[in-house]
């Protein structure tokens, strides 16, 4: 841990991969931050300790480069990179749908590119980061990734291919247990509940049902038909659900989602 490395355009989720580095054991003075308001670059310095700087002097001295800015930013981001950046500084992006090649077509041949697509769990650790390698990246720059983002939670290797289909699932993925809750806490309170007790009731339901789901090793179906009684409540309830077709809806949701992530990397911003 005594390479130095920048977050450019720190906000939340570079916020949150931060403080986790520095929670893994990452020394503040070995950390570079960015933002584009001169107030948030100082936030950033008088809660974290960290140092402040330019894009350019983040090109020019540190050893890897975390960009953060969205999608349709990266392209302006690069161009302001690219006279700074060596052939040796790794290069990791986590911006939606924009691929290495991008990248590594704006800057100095050669320069290792990896881009990761993590989400927004990774406030409390408990992030979920998908790592795919570009031309250049080798396996100590694999490794270095994984060292950065597993201070905010999991890790996966796919190949780059994959990396939309992961941005659907699980970059988005929070969003869709917050919509099921969402409505599973109206439901609650159609059927009498105060607002407050259903959200528990809810929220604590599926912190259970996660953790069975990463620990018991048993597949989903086999541990919904163990809550599924012949003639019982949960089975009418699922009956409901396929009723209204919610299985494809899901489906198609998702499809929406990577074909969203496409459409980035392809340039189209509306």
């Amino acid at each position: 841990m005594t390479q130095k490395v920048a977050v450019l355009g720190t906000g939340k989720i570079g916020e949150a991969l931060l403080s986790g580095m520095l929670r893994g054991g990452w020394p503040p003075a070995d950390l570079l931050v960015t933002a584009r308001r001169a107030d948030r670059a100082e936030e950033l310095r008088t809660r974290y300790g960290v140092t402040p700087v330019t894009n350019a002097e983040a090109a020019k001295t540190a050893d890897t480069l975390i960009l953060t800015v969205k999608p349709q930013d990266m392209g302006t981001l690069l161009d302001e990179l690219a006279p700074h950046v060596p052939a040796g500084r790794l290069v990791i992006s986590g911006a939606a749908g924009i691929t290495t090649s991008f990248i590594e077509d704006r800057l100095t041949s050669g320069v290792p590119v990896i881009r990761v697509m993590t989400n927004t769990p990774a406030l409390v650790d408990e992030a979920m980061s998908v790592i795919s390698a570009g031309s250049h990246a080798s396996e100590a720059d694999l490794a270095h990734t994984e060292e950065i983002f597993g201070a905010v939670g999991k890790t996966l290797r796919v190949p780059e291919s994959q990396q939309d289909a992961c941005t659907a699932l699980s970059g988005s993925g929070p969003a869709y247990f917050f919509y099921l809750v969402e409505a599973m806490t109206d439901a609650g309170i159609l059927l009498g509940l105060p607002r407050d007790k259903a959200h528990d009731l809810i929220v604590q339901s599926a912190i259970g049902a996660a953790t069975m789901l990463r620990d018991s090793g048993e597949h989903p179906v086999k541990l919904r038909e163990n809550v599924t009684s012949p003639a019982g409540t949960t089975i009418n309830a699922i009956r409901e659900l396929e009723n209204h077709g919610v299985r494809a809806a899901l489906i198609a949701a998702l499809e929406a989602a990577r074909d969203r992530s496409r459409e980035l990397a392809a340039g189209k911003k509306d």
